[in-house]
């Protein structure tokens, strides 16, 4: 074999171990984005179902210490502490609110926004920060689940969930009230 045939060789392992480490350095690279993407993905799903769950569980302690306060319903527990409850959901979904400003796209971030503006709304007329009608209260109710339909929309969209929660396959429902509630309602 000639010095020249020995060179043609020599280059063409050469070539074929650039080829390699660049194909291997490129699929590492690849699969290193998408541990990342995934990563990111599971701690916002984690972030995102969280802060559905506090503003969740602030809501339920509202309705019921507003229950309590305009005599609908009796609770077991003194006003007093139902607030300091409340006090404390609030703050656990503020905790949960800042993972979202931290891990949350625009979409997200915004549609928080108004959702903790609207459970707000709700804590307050519980506490009797702002006054209300029962009518109001409900209506307070309707927009926050309705916020929370739309957190569920912005997040879906953000993670690259197909379909939605909202639309023609899912129509609006309204607040889940005991017949003897509505039935005072309506003849009211």
């Amino acid at each position: 074999m000639g010095t020249g045939e020995q060179l043609v060789t020599v280059a063409a392992v050469l070539l074929g171990a650039l080829t390699t480490h660049l194909t291997n350095y490129v699929m590492e690279r690849s699969r290193h984005r998408r541990e990342l993407l995934t990563r990111w993905d599971d701690r916002k799903l984690d972030a995102y179902s969280g802060y559905v769950d506090r503003v969740r569980a602030g809501i339920f302690l509202a309705v019921q210490l507003y229950e309590h306060r305009e005599g609908l319903r009796r609770s077991e527990h003194s006003e007093a502490e139902m607030i300091a409850e409340l006090a404390e959901a609030e703050r656990h979904r503020g905790r949960s609110f800042e993972q979202i400003m931290l891990l949350g796209g625009d979409e997200v971030v915004e549609a928080a926004h108004e959702l903790n503006a609207a459970a707000l709304a709700v804590d307050w007329q519980a506490t009797g920060k702002t006054a209300g009608s029962l009518e109001e209260w409900r209506e307070r109710n309707r927009v926050v689940f309705r916020e929370i339909n739309q957190f569920h929309e912005a997040a879906r969209v953000d993670l690259g969930v197909q379909g939605k929660v909202t639309g023609d396959n899912h129509p609006e429902r309204d607040l889940l009230l005991p017949a003897a509630r509505r039935d005072d309602v309506a003849s009211s």
